[in-house]
């Protein structure tokens, strides 16, 4: 036989006269400890900032602190629900127990992300640091100023540039000088510059080679090696020196040009070497 709507309306009254008072209590009590675990959590990232400690340090720290409120506050409401707090604890215990044994079996098995936060990575066309990560996605914040969440889906399949796996990185710099000039002086004043730099790394030594002869210039290459996190500063300013040191110097980089020659119309086939034009070639690489 279906329940009238009456009926209804008398068990919720009954339940509500029997424990209204206590449901409301635990309400009261849940969503007050949910914003004091808010604001616990807000001044412990705030501490952890203020330490300087590492940030994949501090997420850990931050997860096993918020998981340890929220056990306390889910034992605390069940008590006042009228719930045994023994009992509820001793659950909670076995519960912990079977997720670290399961976490500890099957974390070889279970894919995971070749970074941490606060490192800076390279994936698809995408080029920044990482601000967080969950179970889902990924935070980043790009070297322009945009944040981007990225499936981790799309990161375990594609390829990924860890810069922080290494602690220093080399810099390439390739230079082209045109064919009348002193080879050898050229390739002294580029590995002065980069010795003289105090970022730049002592060893593995810099170095200089002739990488290329190509049709309008030598391409002479430098190489050195720096710490990740001076890499930028240290390839712009490297650049910035070798520029006004091979102006000083008197060592002129080639420029990209064409051959140009004009037939005269008496003599057809014949090729005039004294009216050729150089021009810049916007195809040819700078």
């Amino acid at each position: 036989m279906k329940e009238t709507l009456m009926e209804k309306i008398d068990r919720i009254s009954l339940v509500m006269t029997d424990y209204g008072r206590d449901l409301i209590l635990g309400l009261v009590v849940l969503i007050a400890g949910l914003l004091i675990v808010k604001y616990l959590v807000r001044g412990l990232d705030a501490l952890l900032e203020k330490t300087g400690i590492d940030k994949s340090k501090a997420a850990v720290a931050r997860n096993v602190v918020t998981v340890v409120l929220y056990i306390f506050l889910f034992v605390v409401t069940a008590g006042v629900l009228g719930f045994s707090s023994l009992n509820l604890l001793r659950f909670l215990l076995i519960v912990t127990l079977l997720v670290v044994v399961g976490i500890m079996l099957f974390k070889p098995y279970l894919p995971s992300l070749p970074f941490k936060p606060g490192q800076t990575i390279k994936t698809g066309d995408l080029l920044g640091k990482v601000e967080a990560t969950t179970f889902l996605n990924t935070r980043m914040r790009t070297f322009d100023g945009k944040t981007v969440w990225i499936p981790n889906s799309k990161i375990l399949n594609d390829y990924l540039i860890n810069y922080h796996i290494t602690p220093s990185r080399r810099i390439h710099l390739d230079l082209r000088i045109r064919y009348d000039q002193d080879l050898m002086r050229a390739k002294q004043v580029l590995e002065r510059v980069m010795i003289e730099d105090p970022r730049v790394l002592a060893k593995p030594r810099p170095v200089v080679y002739i990488t290329h002869l190509r049709e309008d210039c030598v391409v002479v290459g430098g190489r050195c090696w720096v710490n990740n996190l001076k890499y930028w500063t240290a390839r712009c300013d490297l650049l910035e020196k070798i520029k006004l040191t091979f102006d000083y110097e008197g060592i002129a980089f080639a420029l990209p040009q064409r051959y140009v020659y004009i037939h005269s119309a008496d003599q057809p086939g014949h090729q005039s070497t004294d009216n050729t034009f150089n021009h810049m070639d916007d195809s040819d690489e700078t």
